[in-house]
């Protein structure tokens, strides 16, 4: 019986992937190791009194005696904080889901990549971070890390093991988010809820706003030179409103191959989780007849900064990714929290990068978690200064 565990499991990945276990026999089919969540006690209860993990944990040490109660009788260990994270993440499994939200999942990645087995990586952030870290992390404990954003699983499966030397870009596609068509005149005055509906896709709030402001398709730019050791001008961007195509790789002889699929993130963690087989998943088949036709268009960058900003972390190397990323979370913090507009997030980003481009070592990869976050701790100060 396959160990399992779920990192995030009540955010939107997460409980999709919950959902995966469920329709593939749950507690019978799969030894789960560890769930755990965020506040949504209730939910993270339930899923753990289906799952029956050894430990479900909350990263909030104040919900403990919460979570205790919502599992008494159920037999699941509750625990809670940053030291219960790091405990279950080092408890051996097989597969490893990582889908916690933000700089947060990138401890207990590392930890869980230094088990060995499979680590289906749907935490952007950590690669961003600290590509290099989780590459050499991985290689000395023997780990697979598998991609579960849905362009990069796209990528991954288009790709098949080509070498790259035939691949002359690739083309990850955008929905546009919540503001594709506003005139740029009224995207400064955009409420927080307004910038929270996706047209396409079931997502939380803060990736659900950075999608809206395409700082969710900029770090997945950074992740795909990260994860595919591709060059920052081979990596192409593209909109499309439908969502259906969701990565493109186009090789030297002019032929390109393109991964379709719905909107939906269970094929892509399905994927991951059945790798190197596929399974049936209970996701719906294309229908293309009824779609009828697709539709596509460049990104214009006055709409979406990001996506420069992006080039200019990947040029730039060493810490840079770090401080592009938390900068961005510190940039929506503020954007969420009603201290600045919509359009003031991607300038504060660019104002902390270049401020801490002039910092000592800012041009050297970090080496450790401690490098990480020790970027990653200046660059929120400057953001929020």
């Amino acid at each position: 019986m396959r160990r399992v565990s779920i990192f995030g499991a009540t955010g939107s990945v997460g409980a999709n992937g919950v959902d995966l276990l469920r329709h593939g026999g749950e507690a019978e089919a799969y030894h789960v190791v560890a769930l755990t969540g965020g506040r949504n006690i209730a939910r993270l209860a339930e899923m753990a009194r289906v799952l029956r993990p050894e430990v479900a944990v909350t990263a909030h040490p104040e919900l403990l005696d919460d979570l205790r109660s919502a599992l008494e009788g159920s037999g699941v260990q509750a625990a809670a904080g940053e030291a219960a994270l790091q405990e279950a993440a080092a408890r051996p499994a097989d597969w490893v889901l990582s889908a916690i939200v933000g700089a947060a999942g990138l401890a207990p990645g590392l930890t869980a990549l230094a088990q060995g087995g499979v680590l289906a990586l749907a935490n952007k952030e950590s690669l961003v971070c600290a590509g290099d870290l989780l590459r050499r992390t991985a290689a000395a404990a023997g780990t697979t890390i598998l991609p579960v954003d849905s362009e990069h699983s796209a990528l991954f499966q288009a790709l098949g093991g080509d070498n790259l030397d035939s691949v002359k870009d690739v083309t990850i596609t955008a929905s546009g988010g919540a503001f594709r068509d506003w005139p740029l005149e009224r995207l400064a005055a955009a409420t927080v809820a307004e910038a929270s509906t996706h047209p396409n896709w079931a997502m939380g709030q803060r990736i659900t706003i950075d999608s809206a402001s395409m700082f969710n398709k900029a770090m997945e730019v950074i992740e795909a030179k990260e994860f595919f050791g591709l060059k920052p001008d081979q990596i192409k961007v593209l909109v499309h409103p439908e969502s259906i195509i969701h990565a493109m790789v186009t090789h030297h002889d002019g032929g390109t191959l393109a991964h379709l699929g719905a909107p939906d993130m269970r094929h892509a963690i399905g994927y991951a989780l059945h790798w190197p087989q596929r399974q049936a998943l209970p996701v719906p088949a294309l229908d293309l007849a009824a779609l009828g036709s697709l539709t596509f268009r460049a990104p214009d960058e006055n709409r979406w900064p990001a996506l420069r900003l992006a080039r200019e972390v990947m040029t730039a190397g060493g810490a840079a990714g770090a401080v592009f990323n938390a900068a961005k979370e510190q940039a929506l913090d503020d954007f969420i929290g009603g201290r600045i507009r919509f359009t003031d997030m991607a300038p504060r980003v660019e104002a902390t990068l270049a401020a801490l481009s002039r910092e000592d070592g800012f041009g050297a990869d970090p080496d450790s978690l401690e490098s990480v976050l020790f970027w990653d701790g200046l660059a929120r100060r400057k953001a929020a200064a």
